[in-house]
């Protein structure tokens, strides 16, 4: 059995520690908001973000950072991708030497273009750190329904203690080196989502998501590429697997967002309406600014900055996607 702390008290990280329960793990949860902590102690359910989920009592829930950091084996960042700075400052004196701690946020800081593990490692240089990603959205993690991810870390002891951490028989985890691919798949990938939300927004169809999906991977890798970042793991859960349920799903707050931008809301009007974070808002200008650093064309994550901070009419984009300059779809394939 290992003791884990829990930065971060919302529909992810309340999730993850069922997960951690249910596999016969000691879990705390920390929140900044005592108001939070005192419903989910009362209700044994966060009724906002996981409605219908019970909350075994053994589930420690705390505003006091002390009890949820020292003398943990693993620590797990839960908080949203604007806070993973200010989380890991606070925490980072009582963090012990090697002590494993897992990023599952997923963002890129605009200030700095740095992924969420390497501002944690900049903040807290002692830690052996990890990330777990992949399509997975809290409301079914939190059910039970059978789910697949990938812990990352540059260690591979480091990331098996991980995967053994957390696998059971509905929730998978697969290892991976790339820990820097595994990020940026999981930030980029919620700009696009925002693009497709914003085409359902507008009415569009199948054709149209398929088309943002299949084009927007592209994007994702050839930037994820530039950086650094492996090809397999752009094909892979956090790549491609991610990109499909946050584009599809309903349970995706980027999707839920870019609709309501597609039906005439401001970014703030849609956040406000969603009641939740909505990473794609705050990782667009920060992948746009990569995109711009490395070289690399990225049409669909360049169209979505032009809606959400410059003003342009949703509908326009489309068209102008669809009237860009002919080219071939791969240039890696040479004609006979």
């Amino acid at each position: 059995m290992a003791s884990v702390g829990i930065l971060g008290a919302g529909s992810w990280g309340t999730a993850l520690s069922m997960v951690l329960h249910k596999n016969g793990h000691q879990v705390c949860v920390w929140s900044i908001l005592e108001e939070e902590v005192k419903m989910l102690r009362e209700n044994r359910e966060h009724k906002e973000k996981l409605p219908g989920v019970h909350i075994p009592e053994e589930i420690v829930f705390t505003s006091d950072l002390k009890e949820t950091v020292q003398g943990r084996d693993v620590l797990i960042i839960a908080v949203p991708s604007p806070y993973v700075r200010s989380t890991a400052h606070l925490i980072a004196p009582m963090v012990k030497d090697s002590q494993i701690i897992v990023n599952v946020a997923k963002g890129i800081e605009e200030s700095t273009l740095y992924t969420l593990t390497q501002i944690i490692h900049e903040e807290i240089p002692n830690a052996s750190l990890a990330v777990l990603s992949g399509p997975s959205h809290a409301e079914e993690v939190g059910r039970g329904i059978p789910t697949t991810c990938v812990v990352g870390a540059k260690d591979k002891k480091t990331a098996e203690t991980i995967q053994n951490l957390f696998m059971n028989e509905v929730f998978r985890i697969y290892t991976s080196p790339d820990v820097l691919g595994i990020e940026l798949g999981g930030a980029l990938k919620n700009v696009v989502a925002l693009a497709a939300g914003i085409a359902d927004g507008l009415g569009y169809g199948d054709n149209t998501k398929a088309a943002l999906i299949t084009r927007g991977i592209g994007e994702i890798a050839r930037l994820g590429m530039a950086m650094g970042g492996k090809l397999e793991t752009f094909c892979g859960l956090t790549g491609i697997g991610d990109l499909i349920v946050t584009c599809a799903s309903m349970h995706s707050r980027n999707r839920r967002a870019g609709i309501l931008i597609g039906q005439g809301k401001t970014a703030e009007e849609a956040m406000a309406e969603v009641k939740m974070v909505v990473e794609g808002v705050y990782s667009a200008k920060a992948a746009y600014a990569l995109a711009q650093k490395y070289g690399v064309e990225v049409p669909i994550i360049s169209e979505v900055n032009e809606v959400l901070f410059h003003g342009k009419d949703a509908a326009l984009t489309v068209s102008d996607l669809m009237l860009r300059d002919k080219k071939l779809e791969n240039t890696s394939i040479p004609w006979e």
